[in-house]
């Protein structure tokens, strides 16, 4: 028959039993900040769904300048240059990426079959860079136009050889489709704050600046 504890003995046990379990439990909570975000402050860009309209077959003219198709030029929309750097977990740059964008037109179309073909031709849709030495990548684009059910925004990916590092959206800060839209809604404040941005006259048209973090 087995002896039966005092009841300052069992308390005590399952006190050190509930201490050991708790020890277990928060002790991989404080290793979810690597040492290279605790020393650069630095968090990693936020990601989101690519969504259905990732071009199957890229175009012929994929550069930076998403208002030029070849010979054709795009007049419709509000140009913008988006810029930014690419940057790893301790802030250095992330030699050898590849920033790529891609969004509708003015009409709320993409250059992909699952959009019926009825993107507009002279507008080249997406565009793919190599980041400078100092981690800098530079698009011409247009302020996001919306769609049914979507909140102006661009997609971007960022790869590195054959790893995609992030895929994500960027927002427009003040538009008033934001808060109806279902995955901008679903992110955190600070998340929020991360993918919103301003698109701001300057002395070249609207400026939009999307720095990227990534943990590569």
């Amino acid at each position: 028959m087995r002896p039966v504890l005092p009841p300052s003995t069992m308390t005590s046990h399952g006190l050190r039993r509930r201490q050991a379990v708790t020890a277990v439990l928060v002790a991989p909570a404080l290793c979810l900040v690597s040492p290279l975000q605790a020393a650069s402050g630095l968090r990693p860009t936020p990601a989101q769904t690519e969504g259905p309209f990732y071009p199957l077959v890229l175009p012929q003219d994929a550069d930076y300048d998403l208002l030029r198709n070849g010979a054709l030029s795009y007049p419709e929309g509000q140009p913008v240059w988006l810029a930014g750097t690419v940057s790893d977990l301790a802030g250095r740059p992330v030699v050898g990426a590849q920033v790529e964008i891609w969004q509708c037109d003015h009409g709320g179309h993409y250059h992909h079959p699952g959009d019926g073909d009825r993107a507009d031709r002279r507008f080249q849709g997406f565009g793919r860079v190599t980041v400078a030495a100092d981690g800098g990548y530079r698009f011409r684009a247009i302020r996001p136009f919306p769609y049914s059910g979507r909140t102006p925004h661009i997609h971007l990916k960022v790869r590195l050889g054959a790893r995609e590092l992030l895929t994500t959206q960027i927002y427009v800060a003040g538009d008033p489709g934001n808060p109806r839209d279902f995955l901008w809604r679903s992110l955190g404040v600070a998340e929020r704050d991360a993918l919103t941005v301003t698109f701001a006259p300057g002395a070249e048209g609207l400026q939009a600046r999307f720095p990227i973090v990534v943990a590569a």
